[in-house]
């Protein structure tokens, strides 16, 4: 019998197998797992002069924890500037924007919670003053919506109101004078071409940065929903490695021809060792607090009434044209009606569509709709951090924005997990933070609007960042089984049965993708 490459022994190995679920060794030999099973025979049958082997009595194995939902490389650029998370109100925002420091003459900023406004309408009028004539381009938390300071408009040559193929808006007063206020891609972009941007070499040493404390918190997978810059990634994975698994699902966005799907299907084939094109994603709405989110009832607003995709339709054929080609899809759908129409089009598809599409965020939907999730074989993957932007007394923008009876049906994972759902959980980095024991923790104990009646159990929670995970991206992973990738997570507390506060803080003793070690901590 060959000896193993890595052996882990004396511990406790919560494999995500249902045919083995517990054991207390493992051996991996070549990247794979080789053996599972108990301490005396794996030692007997495995150890050999070059194996490592390490005694994690006290600690437990997992597979490698996932991240379902992340911007690792689009973000590099969307978090950099001034970090305004932990702006609390219009105060705090003037103080903090004093103080930032000016990149070629410019003040950025990212992070910004609405609720920082107090209920006023976002308006460059509130920080102008304090900006001393710089241009300043600030993003909301949310990543679909902006504040931007005159300077910045004029940089960007915007004098008024335009029309775009997608939902966006550049919000004007009634004199049609921009307001500052850009509201989703689009728009945003208008100033966002103009902003300063990282040199290659900034972009390039932060994501070695990123990756290796992503994988320091445990993880060892990220779902990647942007078209992530594949160039930079394979030079980065060539030089140094990736610590991380990355599956990344480009954008599909409205006015896209059959020559731009067919350039998406192609480039599915792009991979590296261990990063691959593995999908496309889709906008079927924006956000609750941009007024962008799709609903079937307009928001106090009056808003929320219309897709991200102008013809509804026209999202739909764009997702048969894939599907057809064997492309799996990931809608972002947070109002009832998007969720909705986003079913729809997977319904549409018969059989063939079952097991094949995701949808992300699913923020409020009504109870006709949890049950489908199961029925279609269609992945919830959802974000518990974001619950963080909410409040239980429901003061907050979200809530009120939605009303009482919507915003009662805020992040329902405890539902849909009931109504037989798979449900995949990630963080949205840099909308929330990276850290997957912080998404484990919250998806036990959810803040906010959603309370404490959608909390999962310790193992459903861990469920979400391995085994549903894996089903939601269409991969055999998860799970810690012979034959499947060596992509292990070791914690120095058992993630099923510790206290969420305790979770949030556990020692990440050892993280392994493919069996190479990607982070090594102290016990």
């Amino acid at each position: 019998m060959p000896s193993a490459d890595l052996l882990l022994t004396d511990t406790r190995i919560r494999t995500m197998d249902p045919l083995t679920p517990e054991a207390t060794a493992l051996a991996v030999k070549d990247g794979r797992i080789a053996a599972v099973g108990d301490t005396d025979t794996l030692v007997r049958d495995w150890q050999g002069p070059a194996t490592e082997r390490l005694d994690l009595r006290g600690a437990t194995v997992t597979p490698g924890l996932t991240d379902a939902h992340s911007h690792p490389v689009w973000g590099l650029q969307m978090a950099s500037g001034a970090d305004l998370t932990g702006v609390q109100d219009l105060d705090d925002l003037r103080a903090a924007l004093r103080m930032a420091d000016r990149i070629d003459g410019w003040v950025v900023g990212w992070g910004l919670d609405h609720n920082a406004f107090g209920g006023r309408p976002v308006h460059r009028d509130l920080v102008e003053d304090v900006l001393d004539g710089a241009p300043a381009f600030l993003r909301l938390y949310d990543g679909h919506s902006a504040l931007v300071s005159g300077a910045a408009l004029s940089a960007a040559g915007i004098t008024g109101p335009r029309e775009f193929a997608q939902r966006s808006e550049i919000v004007c007063d009634a004199a049609g004078q921009p307001t500052g206020h850009l509201v989703e891609h689009a728009a945003m972009d208008l100033v966002d071409r103009v902003v300063p941007r990282l040199s290659y070499e900034a972009r390039r040493a932060g994501l070695v940065d990123l990756l290796g404390a992503m994988a320091a918190t445990g993880l060892t997978t990220a779902h990647v929903m942007d078209g992530a810059d594949l160039d930079l990634l394979a030079a980065v994975e060539e030089d140094t490695g990736l610590p991380l698994r990355l599956t990344i699902a480009p954008w599909c966005m409205p006015g896209v021809d059959r020559a731009g799907l067919d350039e998406l299907i192609a480039l599915q084939r792009r991979h590296g060792r261990a990063w691959r094109v593995g999908g496309v994603k889709f906008f079927m709405d924006g956000t609750v607090e941009g007024g962008t989110a799709w609903l079937e009832h307009a928001d106090c607003h009056g808003q929320g009434t219309d897709a991200f995709w102008p013809d509804p339709a026209a999202y739909s054929a764009a997702v048969r044209h894939l599907h057809a080609a064997g492309v799996r899809t990931a809608t972002h759908a947070i109002g009832d009606a998007a969720v909705r129409h986003a079913l729809d089009t997977v319904e549409a598809l018969g059989p063939t569509g079952r097991g094949a599409h995701r949808i992300e965020h699913i923020e409020t939907v009504p109870d006709d709709t949890l049950p489908r999730f199961a029925a279609l074989g269609v992945a919830a993957s959802m974000q518990p951090p974001h619950t963080a932007y909410t409040k239980g007394d429901r003061s907050d923008e979200w809530s009120r924005r939605l009303g009482d009876e919507r915003a009662a049906r805020a992040w329902r994972t405890r539902d849909l997990r009931d109504a037989g759902a798979v449900l995949a959980l990630g963080s949205d980095w840099p909308i929330a933070h990276y850290d997957v024991r912080r998404v484990l923790a919250t998806a036990r104990v959810p803040a906010g609007a959603a309370g404490p009646g959608q909390g999962l159990t310790g193992l459903e929670a861990l469920e979400g960042v391995t085994s549903h995970a894996a089903l939601a991206a269409g991969e055999r992973g998860g799970r810690i089984a012979t034959g499947l990738r060596a992509d292990l997570t070791v914690l120095g507390l058992d993630p099923v049965t510790a206290p969420a506060g305790e979770l949030a803080e556990a020692p990440v003793l050892l993280t392994t993708v493919d069996g190479r070690v990607t982070h090594r901590g102290d016990r």
